[in-house]
C-alpha cells in the first residue's frame, strides 16, 4: 500500500474529528452533533473500499453499516442516560458493553451480509 495514500486517509479522518471538536466547543454542540451524525466517515470508507476492492465489497460495507448503525444508536442513547448519573469513563464503559452485546447479537442473528 502506498504510504502517502494511507497518510491521506489518516489526515482526512483526523480533520473530521478536529472539525467536530471545534464546532462543539466554539460554535454549538448541536452543530458538532450534526457533523458527527453525518455519513461523512461512512461515505469516505465506501469510496476508499470501492476504489481498492470494487463495487461488490463496497455494497457489502454499505449494508453492514446500515445494520450496525442500530447498535451505535443504542450506544448513544445509553451513553446519554448514563452520563446523567455517572462520570464519563463508567458511562462509556456501560454504553460500550451495550454496544458490544447488540453487535454480537446482530452479527449472529440478523445481518444477512
Amino acid at each position: 500500500m502506498d504510504y502517502l495514500y494511507l497518510a491521506l486517509k489518516f489526515l482526512i479522518g483526523g480533520g473530521i474529528i478536529v472539525g467536530v471538536t471545534l464546532l462543539a466547543e466554539h460554535v454549538d454542540p448541536k452543530y458538532g452533533g450534526i457533523l458527527v451524525a453525518a455519513p461523512i466517515i461512512t461515505t469516505l470508507a465506501i469510496i476508499f473500499v470501492y476504489s481498492e476492492a470494487g463495487q461488490s465489497v463496497a455494497r457489502q460495507l454499505a449494508i453492514g453499516a446500515f445494520w450496525f448503525a442500530i447498535p451505535t444508536l443504542l450506544f448513544l442513547l445509553v451513553l446519554y442516560v448514563l452520563m446523567g448519573r455517572y462520570p464519563l469513563i463508567p458511562s462509556f464503559g456501560g454504553a460500550g458493553l451495550v454496544w458490544l452485546a447488540v453487535v454480537v447479537a446482530m452479527n449472529r442473528v440478523i445481518v444477512p451480509v
